[in-house]
């Protein structure tokens, strides 16, 4: 059995993000880059998976489409466990984009298990997952926290209004993980760190296809107002505020 993990390159949370040329280009400067969390911890769950021998899984590989820049991590996934990987060399420019390149690299290197994040730090899009199994044409299952591989099937639970689900599925499939399908991101070990210094990055151009979609122009949210404190004593200035100010009263 072979696994796919489907990575993007995030900046990390706690980033503080600037725009330029009008606020119609990310400023990358000063940028420290991650694997975006849910591939993570999606990532995690397919290492772990490996590390049952019962399970008979040969190869964990990452996926990304990106330019040269985004090899760091890259190597940053193969430092965790991964096998290998494979680069498609062009700029990600939206979801339809990237779920149609990888589904071309996909139909010539087929997986048992397509991984996939639920969405991604940046664009919190939610649509990736979907569309490669479309492409694929092969089914998907969506908000996945946890899948596991009993008596050689493929056991899946997903979170549903009021309960959970639980499903078995044949493969291949993609499936689309959220918080919960790993409780936390393995960290890299020092071996790992630098075995991955020579795991193969496989690197193939672009295949032609249009983007869907253009962004125009970035927009910050508005700055918080400043916090209002009230005396304690006075409560009908608080009332008059919710009324006449917040109007939610």
């Amino acid at each position: 059995m072979r696994i796919l993990v489907c990575i993007s390159n995030v900046p990390d949370t706690t980033t503080r993000i600037k725009f330029v040329d009008n606020f119609t280009r990310l400023d990358t400067s000063g940028i420290q880059w991650i694997i975006n969390p849910w591939d993570e911890l999606s990532l995690t769950r397919a290492l772990e998976l490996k590390d049952i021998p019962a399970n008979n899984i040969q190869q964990v590989t990452v996926a990304h489409v990106g330019l040269i820049a985004s090899e760091p991590t890259i190597r940053k996934a193969l430092a965790i466990g991964a096998d290998d990987a494979f680069r498609i060399n062009a700029e990600p420019t939206d979801a339809y984009f990237v779920a149609a390149q990888l589904a071309e690299v996909i139909k010539n290197n087929p997986y048992d298990i397509i991984l996939c994040g639920i969405e991604s730090s940046d664009y919190n899009g939610s649509t990736v997952g979907g569309m490669l199994a479309e492409f694929l044409g092969i089914p998907s299952v969506s908000a996945v926290s946890f899948l596991n591989i009993e008596n050689g099937q493929v056991v899946i639970h997903r979170d549903i209004d009021g309960g959970k689900e639980i499903l078995t599925i044949p493969s291949p499939f993609v499936a689309i993980g959220q918080k919960g399908i790993s409780k936390e991101p393995r960290i890299a070990a020092m071996r790992g760190i630098m075995m991955a210094r020579t795991k193969p990055i496989k690197v193939s151009e672009p295949f032609t296809f249009e983007s869907m979609t253009e962004v125009k122009k970035y927009e910050l949210p508005k700055p918080h107002a400043a916090c209002k404190f009230i005396d304690p004593e006075l409560p009908g200035q608080l009332i008059e505020m919710l009324q006449n100010e917040a109007k939610v009263i």
